[in-house]
């Protein structure tokens, strides 16, 4: 049986960051988080490499060079160099091109 200080750290990796909707490619921490810490997003492991203040994004999975950057379901940018999962999102990073969020 785990500990409550187990459960209380699988529960807070659990919570760490939160993808707005399915299609999003980016995610959003709930809470800062540390360099060298791994969060959890759907299941999956995000090792995080620098310290990420709250509501910042991160890559919720691999995102090649050119492809859109997408936060709830909407187009935020273009990666101007390959971005691994759980890397920070940033100007260095995306270029920003904040898309339509209605239909055409």
């Amino acid at each position: 049986m785990a500990s409550s200080e187990e459960k209380e750290r699988s529960d807070r990796r659990e919570r760490a960051v939160m993808r707005l909707s399915p299609p999003d490619n980016a995610a959003v921490a709930l809470r800062p988080l540390r360099a060298g810490e791994t969060v959890m997003l759907d299941g999956v492991e995000l090792p995080v490499k620098r310290n990420i203040p709250v509501g910042q994004k991160i890559a919720a999975r691999a995102i090649e060079k050119g492809e859109t950057v997408v936060k709830y379901n909407c187009p935020i940018g273009i990666a101007i160099v390959p971005i691994k999962p759980g890397e920070y999102l940033h100007a260095g990073n995306v270029e920003a091109r904040y898309g339509s969020t209605l239909d055409p």
